[in-house]
């Protein structure tokens, strides 16, 4: 009669599926703001894209000094990296955030008032720093603020807005081209101070990091903040318990504000990063490293830099219409990054990067053929012309859909506690030195080799990306951040970690799984089985 009566009691409610989770929109609001600090740098790439030859022609520059000016800011900006991880321990994530848009804001009206090429560099240098400063902790802010389910999505943010920067600027360019030169390029790089000035005041209203608060003892404030950017209670109190574990500080405080005794300030971050690494860490050092230098080394930001050069050499003579199709490389690409956000918690990283990487070794191998093709045509090839545009076209889809928010969502996650910003700091670090290197040779590379035989450097760089990330890349998908760390150590063997976690899982969800039927049955009235 019991088992009777307990089934009488259920309805088909009981029998729908579980509602699918929705996104924590304040989770969300705050990556949104974080993230806004990319758009410093990608507006600053796609406003030199086509400012640089106004900048040319009303300075009368050469080459070797435009190279120069499109690639220091990658130089300076690693003064803003190498400090960036330290500012961020000891004043907190927030701030930092806050100083990097008001360095770049002073930076930008220094570009836009500047009267000569030494003040311009100046300009860059002061910009430089701010955008170091917000490209390392835009990545680490957002990763230690999502929850696990949403962080993949929540990670690419700084990647998104860094194409919407790239977009903006290449608008930026298109709109006061219509200007005299003179004032134009000014205007170009001075409109830049408005995203920057909205940031710093807009980003007060965001909470602090809930993992550098528990570093700090400051227990009572992180659980509230992880309350708000948790997906449910539970996951609340068990993301506290990993943080609380990770700084040292036993499961069972309960106080609001404890003495922390291990380091919270970054001391000795650096000895257990590069001097004495676990095989763990030196494992994540070389996937972080390696990730970022790849993204820059295959030519994203040469293609982004120089669109309208490499148009020209395509065929196109008109600097409107060579412009008119940078503006579409940007949209295209800002359009890819968009669609690649709602797939990194679904499809997983390493689907996505490895499926990225292989369409741009086949995009890059044509556009090679292309360029060299209408280089050795004594006539206007339209078809050719075409054929390279849609390359370009496909080659940035190709970067954003994979490649691009990958780097950035994987080196944020990928590192332990205490050891994250800086870690990130050198990730980097890696990318714009890279990155400032590349533009400050691109120029001088295709007169050496011809612009076709740089690209075919490039897609050998691409096949060499695909097989590191294959061997040296563990997927991250789902886990915790705390729990990520246990999957480096084994290099190419990475995979046997991932088999008993994914063990370990299973178990505890069984384990979850007995205990809720035992509670279904005390509920319903029948009587546990022995």
């Amino acid at each position: 009669m019991a088992d009777r009566k307990g089934e009488a009691q259920q309805t088909i409610a009981d029998f729908d599926p579980p509602k699918k989770r929705k996104r924590n929109v304040f989770a969300i609001a705050c990556a949104i703001l974080a993230s806004m600090t990319s758009i410093l740098l990608g507006y600053d790439f796609g406003v030199m894209s086509g400012g640089s030859k106004f900048i040319q022609e009303d300075l009368k520059l050469s080459d070797v000094q435009i190279e120069i000016l499109n690639g220091i800011l990658a130089f300076y900006s690693l003064m803003g990296c190498a400090f960036a991880g330290r500012t961020s321990d000891w004043i907190g994530r927030r701030y930092t955030i806050v100083l990097a848009g008001a360095i770049f804001f002073a930076g930008a009206l220094l570009m836009g008032f500047a009267f000569n090429y030494a003040f311009l560099m100046f300009g860059r240098f002061v910009a430089g720093i701010g955008v170091g400063y917000a490209l390392v902790i835009a990545p680490v802010y957002t990763a230690e603020l999502s929850p696990a389910s949403s962080r993949g999505f929540l990670s690419s943010f700084p990647e998104v807005f860094i194409n919407v920067g790239i977009l903006l600027g290449y608008v930026s360019n298109y709109a006061f081209s219509k200007l005299p030169i003179w004032l134009g390029w000014r205007f170009m790089l001075g409109v830049g101070a408005i995203p920057s000035a909205i940031l710093a005041v807009g980003v007060l209203a965001m909470p602090e990091s809930p993992r550098w608060l528990v570093m700090q003892g400051r227990l009572g404030e992180a659980k509230g903040v992880l309350d708000k950017t948790s997906d449910t209670p539970e996951e609340a109190r068990l993301r506290l318990a990993d943080i609380k574990q990770a700084a040292g500080i036993p499961e069972n405080c309960t106080d609001d504000v404890v003495r922390v005794t291990k380091r919270s300030h970054g001391e000795g971050v650096w000895k257990d990063l590069l001097l004495h690494p676990t095989p763990s860490v030196r494992h994540i050092l070389i996937a972080a490293a390696g990730i970022h230098f790849f993204q820059q080394t295959t030519g994203i930001n040469v293609v982004v830099l120089y669109t309208p050069r490499i148009f020209e050499k395509a065929g196109i003579a008109s600097s409107e219409h060579q412009l008119l199709a940078t503006v579409a490389v940007g949209f295209v690409k800002t359009i890819f990054i968009l669609v690649a956000t709602f797939f990194l918690d679904r499809i997983g990283r390493r689907v996505l990067l490895l499926s990225s990487v292989g369409g741009m070794i086949v995009t890059l191998g044509c556009l090679s053929v292309g360029l060299t093709f209408i280089e050795h045509s004594h006539e206007k090839l339209t078809w050719v012309m075409i054929l390279c545009i849609v390359l370009v076209l496909a080659y940035v889809a190709f970067f954003s859909i994979g490649l691009g928010p990958v780097t950035w969502v994987y080196s944020s996650e990928i590192f332990p506690l205490k050891l994250r910003a800086q870690g990130a700091s050198i990730a980097v670090a890696v990318n714009t030195g890279t990155s400032g290197t590349l533009s400050m040779t691109f120029i001088s590379l295709y007169k050496a080799i011809t612009i076709g035989g740089a690209f075919f450097l490039f897609t050998g760089v691409a096949i060499v990306a695909w097989v590191f990330f294959y061997m040296m890349l563990p997927e991250t998908q789902g886990r915790t951040l705390e729990e990520i760390e246990t999957l480096f150590g084994k290099y190419h063997k990475w995979k046997s970690s991932n088999a008993i976690l994914l063990e370990n899982s299973k178990n505890d969800k069984e384990v979850v799984y007995v205990g809720s039927s035992i509670n279904d049955q005390k509920q319903l009235g029948t009587k546990e089985q022995p």
